[in-house]
Order: C-alpha cells, then sequence, then structure tokens
C-alpha cells in the first residue's frame, strides 16, 4: 500500500519529468525540432499494425494529438519509474536513455543537431532532478512551472517557424488557375459536400507528427538510379510543365460515411514525362518516392510510363502551393489508388530501381500490391424536401426546418411525423476513381434499389454530387446508399476492416419520421 510519503515522492518525479522533456522540447524547437515527436515517430514505426489500426479508429483525425499525449504521459511515467530505482541502476538508464533519444534524433538530418541537443540536456535536468528530488509542495511546484514554461517557450518557437514557413511558401505565388470555381448543377443543395475540398478541410493522415519545413528556394526534385538521364528539378521548372486536373484522394482508413476522403483540384507534372527524360533503364521496375526523412512508397514503373496509370509529381491544389501538411513542395499521387499506395509527401527523390526494394508499409505486414479505391457512396444530408415544405407554406417550413430536423454526419435525423408520408432529399457524393461513377442507388429499409440524380462529371477521377427524393411514412427507417462504376464493380454490402484490403461496407443512416 502507497504511503503519503510514497505518493509525494512520485508526484516529485512526475514534475521533474515533465521539466526535463519541456527542457529538451525547448532546445529542439530552436531550430524547429522536436524532442516528443522524434519518440512518436519511433514508437510509430514499430507499434504492431492492430495498435495503429485501433488508434485511428478510435483518435480518427486528432491521431497526431493523441499520440503526442501518449508520449508525453509515458515518458512521465517512466519518471516515476525510474525515481524508484538505486541510484547507479537509475544513473545508467537515465544516460541510456539519452543516448538513444539522441541517437533517434539523428534519422531526422534537418532538425538533428538541436534535437540531439534537446535529448542530451533532458537526460541531465532528469538526472540532475531525481539525484536531489523535489523537496515539499513548493519544489515541486517549481519543477512543474519550469516544465509548464519551457513546453510554452517551445510551443511559441514552433508557431513563428511555422508563420515563416507559410510567409515562404505564400511568396511562390498561384499554381494553377487560382480562384475557378467548377461548377457541376448541385451548388443550390444545402449541405451537401463542396465539389473542391479546402485545402483546410482535407484529411491528413502520415506517420509523421510534423511536416517538415522545407525552403522552396534550396529544395530540389532528384530523378536517379537506373536512369541513362539523372534529373535535378527546381520548383519552378516542375511548374513549367504541370497540368490541372481533378481527382478524389481516399484515405485507406476511411469507412463507409466517414470524411477521410477529399476532392482537390491538382497540379502537377505526369510522372510519364518525367520517366520519358529520364529514360528508365531497361532492369528499372519500380519507381522509388522517397520522402525528406527516408519514408519511401515505390509503384511499378511501367503502368507509370505507359501512361496507363497517370500517376503525377503534384506542387499545388486548389490554385495554389500544397501547403505543408499535404506536402509541400511537392507530393506523388496517382488517382485511384489509396493515399497510403499513391506516393510519398515532402518528396525529395524519385529513384528507379528493381523489386529488392522493400516499402515502409511492407515491413509493417501490409501487402505490396497497389490497393485501388473501391466505389463508395457516401450520405451527407437527409432533410425534408422541397416539396413538402412547398405544400406546408413558407413560415411553417421554414420553422419545421429549424426546430424538428437534428442532423449528423453518420448519424441520425430526427424529424416527427405529421400523420402521413413526407418528402425527404437523401444527398451526399459518390468516387470510383480512376473510371468514374456510373451511378448511384439509394435504397429504404433493405427494399429495392433506386438510382439517383447525378451531377454533371467534374472528371473520372473526381467524385461526383447526387441527390434523390423519397417518401417516407411515419417510423423510423434505415437509409443506404451505393457506387456502380463505368468499370462495372458495385460497392461491397459486406463490412470489412481497412486492413489488410481496405474497407467495405454501404453507409446507412437513420431517419425517424
Amino acid at each position: 500500500m502507497l504511503t503519503n510519503g510514497d505518493r509525494g515522492r512520485g508526484v516529485g518525479a512526475a514534475a521533474v519529468g515533465a521539466a526535463a522533456l519541456g527542457v529538451g522540447e525547448a532546445i529542439a524547437a530552436t531550430r524547429g525540432g522536436s524532442l516528443i515527436d522524434t519518440l512518436g515517430r519511433a514508437v510509430i514505426d514499430v507499434v504492431p499494425v492492430p495498435i495503429v489500426e485501433t488508434t485511428v479508429a478510435m483518435s480518427g483525425k486528432h491521431d497526431k494529438i493523441v499520440t503526442r499525449l501518449g508520449i508525453g504521459a509515458g515518458a512521465v511515467a517512466a519518471t516515476v519509474g525510474l525515481a524508484a530505482l538505486p541510484d547507479r541502476v537509475r544513473t545508467a538508464v537515465t544516460a541510456a536513455s539519452g543516448v538513444g533519444a539522441a541517437a533517434l534524433a539523428t534519422r531526422l538530418p534537418s532538425r538533428s543537431t538541436t534535437t540531439v541537443a534537446g535529448a542530451v540536456a533532458a537526460a541531465g535536468v532528469l538526472a540532475t532532478g531525481l539525484r536531489r528530488r523535489p523537496h515539499g509542495l513548493l519544489g515541486t511546484l517549481a519543477w512543474a512551472a519550469t516544465g509548464a514554461g519551457m513546453f510554452a517557450a517551445a510551443h511559441t518557437l514552433q508557431h513563428d517557424l511555422d508563420r515563416k514557413h507559410d510567409n515562404d511558401i505564400r511568396r511562390i505565388g498561384p499554381m494553377g488557375a487560382l480562384g475557378v470555381v467548377p461548377r457541376d448543377g448541385l451548388e443550390d443543395e444545402p449541405g451537401l459536400s463542396p465539389l473542391v475540398t479546402a485545402a483546410r478541410r482535407m484529411y491528413v493522415a502520415d506517420v509523421t507528427l510534423r511536416p517538415p519545413r522545407i525552403d522552396p528556394a534550396h529544395w530540389r526534385l532528384s530523378v536517379t538510379g537506373k536512369v541513362a538521364h539523372p534529373l535535378r528539378l527546381s520548383l519552378a521548372e516542375l511548374a513549367e510543365d504541370a497540368v490541372e486536373f481533378d481527382a478524389v484522394m481516399v484515405c485507406v482508413h476511411n469507412q463507409p460515411g466517414e470524411g477521410r476522403a477529399a476532392n482537390g483540384r491538382w497540379y502537377g507534372v505526369p510522372l510519364a514525362d518525367l520517366l520519358k527524360h529520364a529514360i528508365p533503364e531497361s532492369d528499372a521496375t519500380r519507381l522509388v518516392t522517397r520522402a525528406v526523412d527516408g519514408y519511401t512508397i515505390s509503384l511499378p514503373v511501367e503502368p507509370l510510363r505507359s501512361g496507363e496509370w497517370p500517376g503525377y509529381v503534384v506542387i499545388g491544389m486548389n490554385g495554389e502551393p500544397l501547403t505543408p501538411a499535404h506536402g509541400f513542395p511537392a507530393r506523388v499521387f496517382v488517382p485511384g489508388l489509396y493515399g497510403q499506395y499513391t506516393g510519398a509527401k515532402w518528396l525529395g527523390q524519385l529513384e528507379l530501381t528493381d523489386d529488392t526494394h522493400v516499402d515502409y508499409w511492407w515491413r509493417r505486414g501490409w501487402p505490396a500490391g497497389p490497393l485501388w479505391v473501391t466505389p463508395q457512396a457516401r450520405i451527407d444530408v437527409i432533410v425534408p424536401g422541397r416539396g413538402d415544405a412547398g405544400e406546408r407554406g413558407g413560415a411553417e417550413a421554414a420553422a419545421s426546418s429549424r426546430d424538428d430536423v437534428a442532423l449528423s454526419r453518420g448519424g441520425g435525423v430526427a424529424v416527427p411525423g405529421r400523420g402521413g408520408a413526407r418528402t425527404f432529399t437523401v444527398a451526399g457524393v459518390a468516387w470510383a476513381p480512376p473510371h468514374g461513377v456510373a451511378g448511384v442507388e439509394v435504397r429504404v429499409d433493405e427494399g429495392d434499389w433506386r438510382p439517383v440524380d447525378l451531377s454533371t462529371e467534374l472528371a473520372p477521377a473526381a467524385w461526383r454530387r447526387w441527390r434523390l427524393a423519397v417518401e417516407l411514412a411515419p417510423g423510423e427507417h434505415q437509409v443506404q446508399a451505393r457506387a456502380i462504376s463505368r468499370s462495372g464493380e458495385v460497392q461491397e454490402g459486406r463490412h470489412r476492416p481497412s486492413f489488410p484490403t481496405g474497407p467495405s461496407g454501404f453507409h446507412t443512416r437513420t431517419v425517424h419520421a
């Protein structure tokens, strides 16, 4: 049983751990590094895939925040454990931890110096604090306040560096037709997903906790390996041959109805053009897309070279340069492949090699073959239809829309019954890249599938918006949607988890009428 003295020593050790981690974080942040992010990436690289999948499923778009909090809490908890060890053992373990963290930091060349210094400083503060031990409440508060102040300083430094980097990116200027808004005929449907997703609304999924800050003036894309003519291209040189295209990008973890899918107007150089200039050698079978931190995703060369797969080195999105979170200054994108297989962000190198190369996720247990996005339809809104509202009169319809309808993505729609069937509008988006959406169908309570009204197609690889008016009798109803591709593939209704071949299942919404 723990005594009050044991608890006090534990709290004091936790305060020392927080101070040590804060000092390390502040020193690393002076050049944009992060001790917590370094430790977090190391954990992500080795943790079993089932734990990764569970974390993604439970934390959603907050996975990076959850990882950082977990690393911080784990480090503080480890400090409490260290405090209970004999002095010699504790000193040895603390030194080994500092050396290990410094070694991990060397994997990130652009930030290694200050992060190594931060790891060494954190180990020194930890050893000193645990040897002296905080005395009383004031001593514990002093160590905790030191940690809080150091974390605040690190946050300020990171914020200032992010702002400077954003300003450098903005000075590049437009990347594509800035301000041109495409139309598809369903602009008047409230609640429907935009035809083109804004960058700030686009999902982010990667194993890097903080995007690298890359100087656009000094960045170059290298095309190397088994090629007759190696290339080294600046951002301006890539922009000279870039074209604009519309396509949906889908995360392999996007379960039916979720938001890990986004439609963008991209600006990039066709990989077929780059390969034509580089001239791959006869035994070059894989194109390795390598990020500046060494992360790789590889693609087969031949379908990219022939144009069968329309891949691109993307340098812009929605008329502007890529944002840091979405891969600035460049990323590889093959419309139709899940994001985990489509190409690396923060691109630094394209390397032509043979089949001996092994990708990051292959080593983790994911299949080596490219995973293609399957047809999928998402229900964005279910609302009382215009015909029903018009019959009841403008004022009454407006009041009903405000007071009686409660919408939540993936949830239900609560509407009180009015004594008879009512017309509802069901609307959403569907995708089936690269061939395109041939049709979308909706059914109620597992009845017959009914075709919907499709919007004008923006591009085969882009998502397509749709809507349908349905009559619902009073009571609870299950509404489902499915997509059909031009290749004849029909969306699969059986639920399947993301790992290892991608998700499946119908998006289902509940309506209480």
